[in-house]
């Protein structure tokens, strides 16, 4: 029992490496007070998919780190808007 649940580790270990991340940078409307990024930052987390969220007030951004496989950028920025903070993916 003990060799399959080290096989197991081994393997969920692997699976976790595969996976692919990408970055975005999204330009944030709206945000006018200092908990304004805390709402944002949790509507982008609870997208399937994401990884690490960091949301800076002062440049009105949000740099999403993301697993292509599960989530799009577009999908990012209908996060945001639905939780009254707009935003475009920055070229």
């Amino acid at each position: 029992m003990r060799y399959v649940l080290i096989l197991l580790a081994a393997l969920l270990s692997n699976v976790a490496l595969s996976e692919e991340r990408a970055d975005v940078v999204l330009d944030v409307r709206n945000m006018t007070c200092g908990v304004c990024p805390i709402t944002v930052r949790k509507a982008l987390s609870k997208v399937a998919g994401v990884s690490k969220v960091t949301v800076n007030y002062e440049k009105s951004t949000a740099v999403v780190s993301y697993d292509p496989a599960r989530t799009t950028p577009v999908e990012l920025t209908k996060a945001t808007t639905n939780a009254g903070f707009p935003s475009t993916v920055r070229e």
